[in-house]
C-alpha cells in the first residue's frame, strides 16, 4: 500500500522539488521508500511513497518503468492475481527482474494494452500511468473505490494524488471551499464523489479511467489549459460499471438451488481470501465478532497452517462493546487474538488527529474506533483483512428491513390523513410528548425518548414515495441548504434518480445506492484513511469484484430470508465454521457514545466550535438551526449526535486548515 502524487505543467525548473514535497506530505502511506520520476521536457513529474508488502527489495521501487521503457507507473494498492498473470506472460516470453505485482502490471500493459490489462486485474488500486510513446497520462481507480485518487487543475498545472494534502504543496493552490460539496457533506457526513471539499479538485469515481493526451492538455503556447479540453478531465470513462453489474445480475439471476448457491459463493470467498493472504510481511485481520469479519477470519484460518493474528477493540460501555463476542469467535477458531479495551480518554484523544487524517470533513464517528483498531493491529502486522462490504452486498443494514416495513405501514394511509397526523404530532414538542407518555405510564407503551421517536415518525409520514424515505434515512440534515450559506446541493449518485439502476424492488434499490455512494465515500474512505494513518494495509476480500458480480445474480431471498435477518447466505457459510450460538445476536454498529460525550467531556470543545459568533465570522454555516439542535441535544430530549458531529467535523477541519474569515467568504 502506498501513496502517489504528481502533475503535468508547462516545463518549469521546480517540478522535481514540488513532486518531492507532494510525496513528503503523504509519507504515512508509504514510510519504507520514496521516489520520483521527472521528464523535464514534458513537464511531467510522478512521485511515490512506498509501504513495502510484496518484493521488499529495491526491485519493487517506484515509480517503475516497463521493460521497453514505454510506460512509467506510480501505483497504490495490490493486484492480487498477479502470480497467475505473470505465469501467462512468461509463457509468451516476458521476463521479470523481481516478484512485485507492479512489474506484472507493466508487462500486462505492454502485452494487452492499458484498458484490457486493467479489466484483467483483480485487486484494489489507484495509479498513474504515463505512456511515453503516445504522451498520454492515465489515471485509473479500482472497481469499487477501495483506493482513493484525487485530481484537478491548480493554475497551469494538472495535479493528482492519493490524498488532498498533496495539493497544498503545489504553488498557487487556493484551498477554496466548495459550498456544493459542503452541502453534500452536511447531508450525509461525507463529500460525495466526484466532488472534494475544495473547488476544482475532484475524486476519480470507482471503476473509472481518465486519460489525458499531453498535446490536448495545453494550448499551443503551452501555458494555459486548452479550452477545447477543459471539460475532458471532468468526464472519466468507465471500464467497469456497478449499475450494469446490478441490472444484468437482477435481470439475469443465477438459476440454482440454495445448496448450489452456497457452494459457489463459499468457493469464491475462499479464493478471494486466499489471494489476499499473499504477503511478504506479517498479516492479520480485524475481528468484531459480527458475521462479516468472523467469516473472513474463518476462511483465513481454514487456509492457514498457523494461528491467524486477529485484533479487536473493546469498550467498557456494554452497548458499544463487541470484544466479548469477538473473543469467543477467536477462541473457537483458534486464532492468535489481541484485544484492547479503550477508555473514553483514549478514544477522545483521536479527535484532534481526524482533520489531518481525512483531509476533508468526514462525519462517520466510527472513524475513531476504526483508527484505534488499525493502530492496535499495526503494532503486530503490516497487513490486515477486513469484513467491509457484506452489508451492502448481502442485505445486512437495518434500513433494508425497517425501510420496507415502514413504507408498507404508512403507504396505505391517504395523503390528507397523513398530513393531519404529521400536523398533530408536530403541534407538541418532543419534550411535551415525553411528558404525556410519562404521565400515562402503564396505559401507553414504554419507550426511551418517546417524543423524539414520534417526531421521527412524523417525518416519515410526510414523505411521498419509498425512495424519498430512503434519502431521509441516510440523511443527517434533511435540508442542508438551511445550514450551508449561499449553497446549492449538487446532483450526486444519491440524489440524481436519472442515474440510478433500473430496479423495481425498493430493497434492491437501497442496496444498490449504498454500494455506489455510502460504501466508497464513507466505509472505504474511513478504512483507507484510518489504516494508512498508521501505515497499515487493509484488504477487503468481500469486495473482490467477482464476489460482487456473483452476489448481484443471487435472488434477494438468499440474502434476506426471515423478517429482520439479512446476510442469510453468508450466515449459512459461516455456520460451517462457527457455531450458530456464538453469532446470532442483534447487529451492533462499530460506534462510540458520541451523544453522551457531547453532553459531558466534549461539551467545552463542541461549544467553542459551535459558538454563534464564530459561525457568523467564518461565513459558511447558518448558526440558527445548529444552535437550536445543540440546545435541544444538551437538554437530553433529542439525540442530534449525527447532525452535530457533521457540523463539528467541518468546524474542526476548518480550524485545522487555519482559514481566515476573508478566505472563508470566497465562493462561487
Amino acid at each position: 500500500m502506498c501513496g502517489i502524487a504528481g502533475y503535468i505543467h508547462p516545463p518549469v525548473p521546480q517540478i522535481a522539488r514540488t513532486v518531492r514535497q507532494m510525496i513528503a506530505a503523504i509519507r504515512n502511506r508509504g514510510p519504507d521508500d520514496a521516489g520520483i520520476w521527472v521528464d523535464e521536457r514534458e513537464g511531467l513529474g510522478l512521485g511515490h511513497a512506498r509501504l513495502s508488502i510484496l518484493d521488499l527489495s529495491p526491485l519493487g521501487h517506484q515509480p517503475m518503468l516497463s521493460p521497453s521503457r514505454r510506460y512509467v507507473i506510480s501505483f497504490n494498492g495490490e493486484v492480487f492475481n498477479f502470480a497467475g498473470l505473470r505465469n501467462e506472460l512468461e509463457a509468451v516470453g516476458a521476463t521479470f527482474r523481481g516478484h512485485s505485482d507492479t512489474e506484472v502490471m507493466l508487462a500486462s500493459f505492454e502485452a494487452w494494452g492499458v484498458e484490457k490489462a486493467v479489466r484483467r486485474f483483480v485487486g484494489m488500486f489507484a495509479f498513474a500511468l504515463w505512456d511515453r510513446e503516445d504522451r498520454v497520462l492515465h489515471l485509473i481507480r479500482d472497481r469499487l473505490g477501495i483506493k482513493p485518487l484525487y485530481y484537478g487543475w491548480i493554475g497551469q498545472a494538472f495535479c493528482f494524488g492519493s490524498e488532498l494534502k498533496v495539493f497544498k504543496q503545489v504553488p498557487g493552490f487556493s484551498a477554496s471551499v466548495d459550498r456544493q460539496a459542503l452541502a453534500s457533506f452536511i447531508r450525509t457526513g461525507y463529500v460525495a464523489a466526484p466532488l472534494s471539499i475544495y473547488e476544482d479538485i475532484f475524486k476519480l469515481p470507482p471503476g473509472c479511467m481518465l486519460s489525458l493526451a499531453r498535446d490536448h492538455i495545453f494550448s499551443r503556447d503551452g501555458f494555459e489549459p486548452d479550452p477545447d479540453s477543459a471539460e475532458v478531465f471532468r468526464r472519466p470513462v468507465r471500464y467497469w460499471s456497478a449499475r450494469e453489474v446490478v441490472e444484468n445480475g437482477v435481470h439475469g439471476p443465477i438459476g440454482c438451488t440454495d445448496e448450489q448457491a452456497l457452494a459457489q459463493l463459499e468457493q469464491l470467498l475462499r479464493e478471494a481470501v486466499r489471494l489476499r493472504m499473499v504477503s511478504d510481511v506479517p498479516l492479520g485481520a480485524f475481528l468484531s465478532g459480527g458475521i462479516d469479519s468472523s467469516l473472513v477470519v474463518a476462511l483465513m484460518q481454514s487456509q492457514s497452517t498457523t494461528p491467524v493474528k486477529t485484533f479487536t477493540i473493546g469498550f467498557h460501555e456494554q452497548e458499544y462493546n463487541e470484544a466479548v463476542h469477538a473473543k469467543l469467535v477467536a477462541k473457537h477458531l483458534g486464532t492468535d487474538h489481541t484485544e484492547l479495551y479503550v477508555t473514553p480518554e483514549q478514544a477522545m484523544a483521536v479527535i484532534p488527529r481526524i482533520p489531518d487524517m481525512y483531509d476533508e470533513p468526514f462525519g462517520d464517528s466510527s472513524q475513531i474506533p476504526t483508527f484505534l483498531v488499525s493502530d492496535l493491529a499495526r503494532r503486530h502486522v503490516t497487513v490486515a483483512l477486513s469484513g467491509d462490504g457484506g452489508d451492502e452486498l448481502f442485505g445486512g443494514y437495518t434500513r433494508y428491513f425497517i425501510g420496507r416495513q415502514l413504507w408498507q405501514k404508512v403507504q396505505w394511509l391517504p395523503g390528507p390523513v397523513r398530513r393531519a397526523m404529521v400536523k398533530a404530532i408536530q403541534a407538541l414538542s418532543p419534550r411535551a410528548w415525553s411528558t404525556i407518555f410519562s404521565t400515562l405510564k402503564g396505559v401507553l407503551p414504554a419507550f426511551t425518548n418517546p417524543g423524539d421517536k414520534l417526531h421521527k415518525l412524523s417525518e416519515v409520514l410526510s414523505l411521498y414515495d419509498p425512495d424519498a424515505m430512503y434519502l431521509r434515512l441516510v440523511s443527517q440534515w434533511h435540508d442542508p441548504l438551511q445550514v450551508v450559506l449561499d449553497s446549492q446541493e449538487p446532483k450526486t449518485a444519491l440524489t440524481d434518480r436519472r442515474a440510478w439502476a433500473r430496479l423495481d424492488d425498493f430493497t434492491l434499490r437501497m442496496m444498490y445506492l449504498d454500494t455506489v455512494t455510502y460504501l466508497p465515500d464513507d466505509i472505504l474512505t474511513k478504512i483507507d484513511r484510518a489504516s494508512m494513518a498508521v501505515s497499515l494495509e487493509a484488504r477487503v476480500p468481500l469486495l473482490d469484484h467477482r464476489v460482487v458480480e456473483f452476489a448481484w445474480r443471487l435472488p434477494l431471498s438468499l440474502k434476506i430470508r426471515h423478517e429482520g435477518e439479512g446476510k442469510w447466505l453468508l450466515r449459512q457459510i459461516l455456520y460451517r465454521y462457527v457455531p450458530k450460538a456464538l453469532l446470532d445476536r442483534p447487529k451492533m454498529g462499530f460506534g462510540i457514545p458520541i451523544d453522551r460525550w457531547l453532553r459531558g467531556p466534549l461539551r467545552g470543545w463542541a461549544e467553542d466550535l459551535l459558538d454563534e459568533g464564530r459561525l457568523r465570522r467564518e461565513g459558511f454555516l447558518n448558526p440558527a438551526p445548529i444552535r437550536e439542535k445543540w440546545t435541544d441535544h444538551l437538554s437530553g430530549q433529542r439525540n442530534w449526535q449525527y447532525q452535530l458531529w457533521n457540523v463539528l467535523m467541518f468546524q474542526a477541519w476548518l480550524n485545522s486548515n487555519d482559514r481566515s474569515p476573508a478566505s472563508a467568504l470566497s465562493h462561487h
